[in-house]
């Protein structure tokens, strides 16, 4: 696209970088598998006259396998907003520096967003250097479709938030990509089968790139019970990729009601017990499931009745 003269629209800093001499490389590290930086990447940490690291001490692993022994500073997002002015005017005066995170690519649910946004305002280059990210590794080997998918990150931490959250997200229809923590991804899944459905398709990555990678894909239901059988698989990074609601068209009937709505329905009527047992009877589904879910449909029904916060 050429801008138009008068026109708002800014060209792209990145022509001008061979005149500017300044510039920030927004560099993607590996998620795992140290082999999977790239040479173009090697170069350009290796050349810069720093290198902006979210934890320097993490870094020095990567830096110290490629012999890179380039300055580094920490810049994560505690002290980001207070270096962003001082680090555009080094670059502005011809200072070349790279950004990173602890892995995959920076200002995906990283540190970066403030640094990026003051380069761009005031017309300085902004050079990408692609690699690996999570959320890339996973939908490329989900087998969910990935012709539209929206990332959310990490879910609230506090179990009456991360309800609210994904009844915001039950009907979107691009597929959902979420990262999720060790201790809380048994939790988040049993929620998102609570909120999405049972039958909803879902994948779960664990460790991608790494020596205990694993991608296991079923329903929500099923993958919450592998979780509950398998806590020794409970560790490391987690991705979770859940596809998206299926549309009236897909459903075959625009009056369909799913089983979470069915259950809230009949739980506003009927004792816990008696309503799984009218649940099970219309669904055919699981018993246990569908009481897991009861539950957790009533305590989630208790909490918003009695305004109270975790």
């Amino acid at each position: 696209m050429v801008a138009r003269a008068g026109s708002s629209i800014e060209a792209s800093a990145t022509s001008r970088r061979a005149t500017a001499g300044g510039a920030l490389y927004v560099v993607a590290t590996p998620i795992g598998n140290l082999q999977d930086l790239s040479s173009r990447a090697i170069d350009v940490l290796g050349s810069v006259d720093l290198i902006l690291a979210e934890d320097t001490r993490h870094s020095a692993k990567l830096l110290a396998h490629y012999g890179i022994g380039t300055a580094c500073r920490s810049f994560h997002e505690h002290n980001e907003a207070h270096q962003v002015a001082r680090i555009v005017e080094r670059i502005a005066a011809g200072e070349r520096m790279a950004l990173i995170s602890d892995a995959g690519t920076p200002l995906i649910n990283d540190p970066g967003f403030r640094l990026v946004a003051a380069m761009r305002e005031q017309g300085y280059a902004v050079i990408p250097i692609p690699g690996p990210s999570a959320v890339v590794c996973a939908l490329s080997v989900a087998g969910l479709a990935t012709d539209r998918f929206c990332f959310e990150g990490f879910l609230p931490a506090r179990a009456s938030a991360r309800r609210r959250h994904l009844q915001t997200l039950a009907a979107e229809q691009r597929t959902l990509v979420f990262y999720e923590s060790p201790r809380r991804v048994l939790q988040a899944v049993a929620d998102l089968a609570a909120e999405f459905g049972d039958e909803r398709p879902a994948v779960l990555a664990r460790e991608l790139t790494k020596i205990h990678e694993t991608v296991m894909r079923g329903t929500l239901a099923e993958l919450q019970v592998w979780l509950e059988t398998h806590v020794e698989q409970c560790r490391g990074e987690f991705v979770i990729v859940v596809a998206g609601a299926p549309s009236a068209d897909e459903d075959g009937d625009t009056a369909s009601v799913s089983t979470r709505d069915l259950l809230r329905a009949l739980l506003a009527e009927l004792p816990l017990k008696q309503a799984v047992s009218v649940a099970v009877g219309l669904t055919g589904g699981k018993r246990n499931a569908l009481y897991q879910q009861a539950i957790a449909l009533s305590g989630a029904g208790k909490e918003e009745s009695s305004h109270g916060e975790e």
